[in-house]
Formats: C-alpha cells, sequence, structure tokens
C-alpha cells in the first residue's frame, strides 16, 4: 500500500523567508496560490505590450488612485499574487508598510497570452472569494477583454465579454471610458 503524500503550505511570510533567504533566484517568477508554488507564465512580447498600455491609460487616474504594475496582492495568509495592473486606493506611502490586500483593491487586470485558462478558472475565483470588486482578463489571443464585477463566493455574478468598438470604465471611475480596441492594441 501506497504511503498518501504530503504536502506542505508555505504561507505568506515563510514564501518571503525564502526569498530573502536567496531560495528563489532573480529571475523565477513565483506566486504563492493556497500555500504552493505556482511558476508564472514567461511574459511574451504582446503581454508586455498590453501591460504598457494599459498603464498609459491609467495614468490620468494617478491623482486618484496608484497604479500597481506587476507588483505583490496578498489575498490572504496563503496567497500572494503578481497581477499585471491593479488600480488601489491611494495611500501617501504607497503601501511601503507592507503589500496591499484585498481591501485595498479598486480594479485587477490580468494579461492573459498564454494563461487564459488559469486566469479565468484558478485567479479569478481567488479574487472573489477575497472580495476584489472587479477583476479584467484581457485575452490576447481572443482579442476581447473579459469584465468580472459584484464577487459572490467563488465567482462574480456580473461577467461581460467585450470586444472592439465597446468601451469599459472600472467601476471606482466610471467617468474613465476605455475603447476596448485601446487596451487591446488594434484599431
Amino acid at each position: 500500500m501506497a504511503e498518501p503524500v504530503t504536502r506542505y503550505r508555505f504561507t505568506v511570510e515563510e514564501f518571503h523567508r525564502m526569498g530573502e533567504a536567496g531560495i528563489f533566484g532573480e529571475d523565477d517568477r513565483l506566486e504563492l496560490i493556497e500555500g504552493e508554488l505556482v511558476r508564472m507564465s514567461p511574459v511574451g512580447s504582446r503581454h508586455a505590450a498590453c501591460v504598457a498600455r494599459l498603464m498609459r491609460l491609467f495614468v490620468p487616474l494617478q491623482e486618484r488612485a496608484i497604479v500597481w504594475v506587476q507588483n505583490p496582492l496578498r489575498l490572504g495568509e496563503q496567497t500572494e499574487v503578481y497581477p499585471d495592473v491593479s488600480l488601489l486606493r491611494w495611500r501617501v506611502d504607497y503601501y511601503a508598510s507592507g503589500h496591499p490586500g484585498p481591501e485595498a483593491v479598486l480594479l485587477v487586470v490580468e494579461v492573459s497570452e498564454t494563461s487564459l485558462a488559469y486566469d479565468r478558472e484558478v485567479k479569478v475565483p481567488l479574487y472573489a472569494r477575497a472580495g476584489v470588486p472587479e477583476v479584467w482578463v484581457v485575452d490576447v489571443e481572443g482579442r476581447v477583454l473579459w469584465v468580472h464585477r459584484m464577487p459572490e463566493g467563488e465567482a462574480y455574478r456580473e461577467v461581460w465579454r467585450l470586444e472592439a468598438g465597446e468601451e469599459v470604465a472600472p467601476e471606482a471611475f466610471p467617468e474613465h471610458r476605455l475603447r476596448v480596441q485601446d487596451i487591446l492594441g488594434f484599431s
């Protein structure tokens, strides 16, 4: 009879200590998902370009929110993710006293060039469970934007699929309308 496999689940603090101890290489792109280390997909050129476009599109909001790009977001004791772009509640210290949690988040944007299934099936439910109010998933391959609002349990009650020719605005900034094609990078 085979012995059961025992998995060790790390906390965010242990994850940070391992990083400080040099266990991970400088170029290791890891997230902590429910206590397990998960290697993030490499950033392709279309992914990087989309993140750069989003940064430019969100610049006008910098007086009212912090544009947080590929930086940590702590969703719980055993989960720390690195969304591509987040809009955070304004804080004078820019969260220097500790990584922001879900209560700080106004919007999370995940750019999916090769990770669409993972982003929609794993990360979006994590965001919903943590109470992140709004998540956008940019499907680079499919050339669409998925908007998720109103978290409830592990899902969002409102989900829209938007294409070129349509507009979207962060729920926290309804006057900041963006054209989907400007996010996706085509006219």
